[in-house]
């Protein structure tokens, strides 16, 4: 009997063991099926940033591209606010199956979650895809300022406490933090003023409002002669404008990620991610993507795939946690 009852229970082992196998099986057969009819429909690209910024263009003229190698629409749709997390969130609360993804940008996934509390973690929540640009990013004065250069800038701080005032696309956003990180290191008290968005800033420096804007900026401001860079945040290669140093030429060594990419929510079949992984790099090799980037918006293509992106993301998110922490930022 005790013989009996013990092969009965071993029977039932195998038999649940199969079964598992058998569901198993079952699900990766119809996640590959999905990914071979991936996509039939519109896909949805959320950017976590204002329409008519240069990320917002970027993400239409790379999309453009891809959607020839989907055989399908890209829709962009803008969710700003809160300093990217609202677009950020809406990527890692999607459903995972490929027509929702987006934009999962620097403020949102390496300084945001470290200050307040977000709906999702930037490593575990967000499934990175590509990346095929990075954001502009700097400090702009007016064309008429007596500001010259970034060493300018320190100086008039040093010497009128409080009085320099700087706009940002938001509170906590990363070029907030890299200013203060600067203003520590020099012993100067600058004066922050948020906005909304770029474009908030950039009309209240134009407006005399801010001394000087830090972040995103209108190359066709420059062109115009309406403001002046003085310094770059920027890792990648700065040729588009010659004479203007980046921070890590002037001694500021900190890291200063600023990627734009294709993102979507955890648990996307990884047939789908090649897919758009796949779409995105044939894209970034466009002629016509790569004309626009030189020519019309002036910023530099740097590409990633996903096992780099990821790579990128994670230590980068780690870092920034310690920069806050050790300026007494972090929740």
């Amino acid at each position: 009997m005790k013989h009996f009852c013990s092969k009965s229970g071993e029977y039932f082992f195998i038999g649940v063991v199969a079964l598992f196998l058998l569901l198993l099986a079952g699900s990766g057969y119809a996640q590959d099926e999905e990914a071979a009819k991936y996509p039939n429909r519109p896909v949805t690209f959320i950017q976590p940033f204002s329409a008519g910024a240069p990320a917002d263009l970027t993400i239409r003229l790379v999309s453009k591209e891809a959607e020839k190698s989907l055989g399908q629409t890209i829709i962009v749709v803008n969710k700003p606010g809160g300093s990217g997390t609202i677009g950020v969130a809406a990527i890692a609360s999607a459903k995972p199956d490929g027509y929702t993804i987006g934009n999962a940008p620097h403020s949102p996934m390496f300084v945001v979650p470290h200050l307040e509390k977000v709906p999702y973690h930037p490593v575990k929540d967000i499934r990175m895809i590509a990346q095929f640009a990075a954001f502009n990013m700097g400090v702009s004065v007016r064309s008429d300022s007596p500001i010259k250069s970034f060493q300018d800038l320190i100086d008039f701080a040093r010497q009128n406490p409080k009085k320099l005032t700087y706009g940002t696309a938001g509170a906590n956003s990363m070029q907030f933090i890299i200013m203060e990180q600067i203003a520590k290191r020099e012993k100067v008290q600058i004066t922050h003023i948020p906005y909304k968005s770029t474009a908030e800033s950039q009309t209240a420096l134009l407006g005399g409002h801010i001394l000087f804007a830090a972040g995103d900026f209108n190359y066709p401001l420059i062109e115009a002669k309406q403001i002046r860079l003085v310094v770059l945040f920027r890792e990648e290669s700065k040729e588009q404008y010659p004479g203007v140093p980046a921070l890590k030429d002037l001694g500021y060594d900190f890291p200063t990620p600023m990627p734009m990419c294709v993102a979507g929510p955890k648990g996307i079949p990884e047939g789908i991610v090649k897919k758009l992984e796949e779409a995105y790099t044939k894209a970034v090799k466009a002629p016509a993507f790569i004309k626009g980037m030189k020519e019309d918006l002036h910023l530099p293509i740097v590409y990633r795939n996903s096992k780099e992106l990821a790579e990128y993301t994670a230590n980068h998110y780690e870092a920034y946690g310690k920069i806050l922490k050790e300026m007494g930022l972090t929740k």
